[in-house]
């Protein structure tokens, strides 16, 4: 039913990814190349002005990050000390998972009604980036939308673990789009409670 916000939700991260590790080339190769002396591409060079790249691979690296803790949330990828946790018998244990999820949600929403009353007041503003003179309530625009996506996530692995019991979690031994050997168990932390 909402494959099409995972679809995008990845599609944007890869996207933000990608054009800002190209950017970043770009203006890596652009600043050195213009300090080789070659006629007429010297000048071409020092006369091309990237002074905004980093501004702009900033901004999307934050904006990867908001969609991309929400994409963490979702897949069960973010670093959580789980232990005692875990030790806890059944329905103590999911008492205490159901409070960190709702808890969780609680957070977020929280940051992004925040984040979008601040973007509403600075939208009021003429307020640009330094650089690339981008009214600066598309830049923090991020802040709600992240934000309440990873509240919107949280609600879903709550509502899914109230009546499945199971959370999401990151086969770190998987490669997307290569098949493991069968030989090879991987690793749940279902089975680490078993060992000694």
């Amino acid at each position: 039913m909402l494959k099409w916000l995972d679809h995008l939700e990845e599609w944007l991260i890869a996207f933000l990814m990608g054009a800002a590790t190209l950017v970043i080339f770009i203006a890596v190769v652009h600043r050195y190349a213009a300090g080789v002396a070659i006629p007429g591409v010297q000048d071409f060079l020092i006369r091309l002005d990237l002074s905004w790249a980093q501004e702009l691979c900033i901004y999307m690296f934050v904006w990867m990050a908001k969609f991309g803790a929400a994409y963490g949330v979702r897949t069960g990828i973010h670093v959580g000390v789980d232990v005692m946790i875990n030790r806890l018998p059944g329905d103590t244990r999911k008492w205490y998972v159901q409070f960190g999820l709702l808890a969780g949600a609680l957070f977020t929403g929280i940051v992004g009604t925040l984040g979008a009353g601040f973007v509403w007041d600075i939208g009021h503003t003429d307020s640009t980036s330094p650089d690339l003179e981008v009214p600066k309530w598309i830049v923090y625009l991020c802040i709600p939308l992240g934000s309440y996506l990873m509240c919107f996530r949280f609600l879903q692995v709550a509502w899914s673990f109230w009546r499945t019991g199971e959370l999401p979690h990151h086969d770190i031994a998987h490669v997307e789009g290569v098949d493991a050997p069968a030989a090879i168990p991987s690793l749940h932390p279902a089975d680490l409670k078993a060992a000694p």
